[in-house]
Parts: structure tokens; sequence; C-alpha cells
């Protein structure tokens, strides 16, 4: 069945709902859901990411968003979606420019900053394993004993693929926002939970009759590079499964061999049953 809505994830989707002017209440409602409670965002402003600097290695799917909370306080949004390797490092490699951004050229300043929020929506998990069941996580610069060092840098990291709440689980105006991104491509039609004003606005933004020529091919290259990405990222996965099943066989033989070595079987014996040779057996 042909999709209705377009992909989130993709780099089109993903700047289609919450990068562009037209979209700005979508965005402010969503990141009204994520950020505390004494920032949330009465305006914003978008940088436009075609304008950003280049960086080697593409900075696909970033773009700073410029915001005033209820107190007139200023603070930028750094958002990200994208697979990458060395994913933290990147997360702090990326947070540095906002901050960097902000000293006035050819004047005195006195480097007084305004905060920086770090806000990755991931359709990938970690590398690291003991971080896999982490879905959302909120970092602060604290020292050794857990106090906070300085507020003017955060980090807001989801895991989209650990939400895997259904329609009646959903509690709360953040859950109907995970729900409907984790979902959006799969959707026939709106579920009754997101007829909502918002919600009713963010899928006729993604409603795919209504663009035009022009859009559509423009989804349509970025929903392959997508697709290729993840065919690339899978076949990693199971190429390093294979890889590591291979050396966990391997060792294993090698533990039995051992074991048989010290009870006196012979090397004869040995190789027979364990398809060692008798150099690698001497080598045990």
């Amino acid at each position: 069945m042909e999709a209705k809505f377009i992909n989130p994830y993709t780099d089109f989707g993903f700047k289609k709902l919450f990068g562009e002017e037209a979209s700005k209440d979508l965005l402010i409602d969503f990141l009204n859901t994520i950020l505390p409670a004494s920032d949330r965002i009465k305006e914003l402003h978008l940088t436009n990411p075609e304008n950003l600097p280049a960086f080697p290695d593409g900075r696909r799917a970033v773009f700073d968003i410029h915001c005033r909370n209820e107190r007139g306080e200023a603070f930028i949004v750094e958002m990200q979606k994208a697979y990458q390797h060395y994913f933290k490092d990147r997360a702090l490699f990326y947070s540095t420019f906002p901050l960097q951004r902000q000293a006035p050229q050819g004047s005195e300043w006195d480097f007084q900053l305004s905060k920086v929020y770090f806000v990755a929506v991931l359709d990938f998990l970690y590398d690291e394993a003991e971080e896999r069941q982490k879905f959302s996580r909120h970092i602060h610069l604290k020292d050794q004993d857990g106090e906070l060092f300085s507020d003017k840098l955060e980090f807001i990291f989801l895991q989209m693929p650990l939400f895997n709440k259904t329609e009646n689980e959903l509690v709360g105006h953040k859950d109907k926002w995970l729900y409907f991104l984790k979902n959006l491509a799969r959707f026939a039609d709106i579920p009754a939970i997101l007829r909502e004003p918002i919600f009713t606005q963010a899928f006729a933004t993604a409603n795919l009759a209504a663009m035009d020529r022009r859009e559509r091919d423009a989804y349509d290259a970025s929903l392959k590079i997508y697709r290729d990405n993840v065919n690339v990222i899978d076949s990693a996965l199971l190429r390093g499964q294979a890889q590591g099943i291979e050396t966990g066989v391997e060792r294993g033989i090698a533990q039995v061999a051992k074991k048989l070595k010290a009870r006196g079987i012979s090397s004869a014996q040995i190789a027979e049953d364990t398809g060692l040779t008798a150099s690698e057996i001497a080598a045990l």
C-alpha cells in the first residue's frame, strides 16, 4: 500500500514538519513537550539550514532554532536527526557552534551566553549496549558531586526505536507527539486519539497528496537516501552479528581443545574432534 504521509525521519520530511516558517506552530508545540517547563517557548526564529556553514561529514537535517521563553530569556535549540558513528562526540562537536556564533564581531564582549539545547530525535540506537534501554536522556553539565556546573548547555536525546507504546497506552501530549512521529509513515488515516487541532495541522503538512511535483520529487529523493542508509546500517549490523558468532564459535572450540589437551588426549584425536590443525593445537 502506498504511503499517505511523509516519513519524518527523512531529511525532507523532518524539515517539512519542523524546519519551515509555515510549520512553526508544530515545532513550538513539539518542543514544549520536550523542554523543561521553565523554558517553554513563546516565540522562535528558524535559521535556514542551507545558510549554515558546510561541514566535511555533511551536516544534514540540522538546524538552529532561536527561541524566547515566557520570561523573555533567549536560548537556542539545535535539532538533529541522523545516524552517525560516534554520535555523542558529534553531538558535542555540533553543540559548540551555536555557542560560538553568539560572539559579536568587532566589539567587546563579556562572554555571557544564552542557553543552548541540543535536541536529537534519533531513528537509531546508540552504539553502546548499555544505552539501549534509555529512550530519553536529559543531560546537564555537572561536577564530580553531581552539582550543576553550568546551565548554558543541555542535551536531550530521544531514541525513537525504544518508543513502543500503542494508541491505548498513550499518556499526555508528549506521548501523542512521539506516537505521531514513530508511526506517521504507516498511518492510513488520522487516529482518533490524534484528532486535535495541532495534529490535524501536522497531518495536513505531512500529506503527500497535497505536495506539488517539485516537493514530491524532493521527498522521493530524500526517501531513497534514507532507505539506502537504513540498508547499509542493517547490513553492517548483520555482518557484525555474524562475525561475533564466528568468533564465539572459534573461541569455544579452542577452549574445548585446551581442556582435551590438559587431559592428555593426543593431538591427532583433538584435531579429529575439533577440526583444528596440529600447529593450532600446539599453540594452545
